[in-house]
């Protein structure tokens, strides 16, 4: 078993990595999606990569999860299945509803996500299997479990419905992209990725614990660089782009 300073002390480090990788990725465009290019190497299918890449956070986590010491009570059950169902989603239905058939992505891209679910899974799931103090289903009633569940809800909502708006611009066997209208993307371009940050910040204060807040610092590190590019695209894209639109953070950013 770990010691709880050893751990702390590794956490504190992968919290540093995220804030020192933020300024690079803000000048790295991640090749993947709107954005693959053949310059990263090999590449894998869309649906495979995203099932093998998000893969290891549910069984990372599942595992630390379920066989540590500490004792399962309703909040944690709670902290466990928000987690899995977003990752199930991502691994399983998401691409089975993507039409994009004979898309890829770099492998290279799968392995630098298969890296951070196998930390982040670690991190989050000994923590919930092995350290954390004692979650009384009281908790459900905090003030902070219940605002970041609405957050987190409210996250999914986004997430998911934005998510389904982009799929359906290829409905009819129509392919290549178009400017998406509706829902959360008259405010800003990426409401998907705004979603899932909502997710994190909610799940982070329901728990209102370390691993579960560097999840969300990592989650903002990664997708607010991936909408500022996701937004200069469109607006190089389309001459017609609604100029009104921000990138990740309606009237702000």
């Amino acid at each position: 078993m770990i010691s709880e300073t050893t751990y702390v002390t590794a956490l504190f480090l992968w919290m540093g990595l995220a804030v020192v990788i933020f300024p690079v990725l803000l000048k790295i465009t991640v090749p993947y999606g709107r954005h693959t290019t053949s310059t990263w190497g090999p590449t894998i299918s869309n649906k495979l990569g995203w099932f093998v890449m998000e893969l290891p956070a549910v069984a990372i986590f599942s595992w630390f999860f379920f066989t540590g010491p500490v004792e399962k009570t309703i909040p944690l059950y709670i902290f466990y299945g928000t987690f899995t169902l977003h990752y199930l989603n991502r691994m399983i239905a998401f691409p089975l509803r993507m039409k994009d058939k004979g898309k890829r992505m770099p492998l290279a891209i799968v392995g630098l996500a298969i890296f951070f679910n196998i930390f982040n899974g670690f991190f989050n799931g000994y923590w919930f299997g092995y350290l954390t103090p004692a979650y009384e289903n009281s908790w459900l009633l905090e003030p902070k479990f219940i605002a970041g569940a609405v957050l987190l809800l409210a996250g999914m909502l986004i997430n998911t419905t934005s998510d389904q708006k982009l799929l359906s611009l290829r409905k009819g066997g129509r392919k290549g992209y178009y400017i998406p209208y509706g829902g959360m993307f008259t405010y800003v371009s990426s409401p998907n990725l705004l979603g899932e940050i909502l997710e994190w910040l909610g799940w982070a204060m329901m728990s209102w614990c370390l691993p579960s807040f560097s999840f969300a610092l990592w989650t903002m590190a990664n997708l607010i660089p991936r909408a500022l590019d996701h937004h200069r695209w469109y607006r190089k894209r389309f001459p017609d782009y609604p100029k009104e639109r921000k990138a990740i953070i309606p009237f702000i950013l």
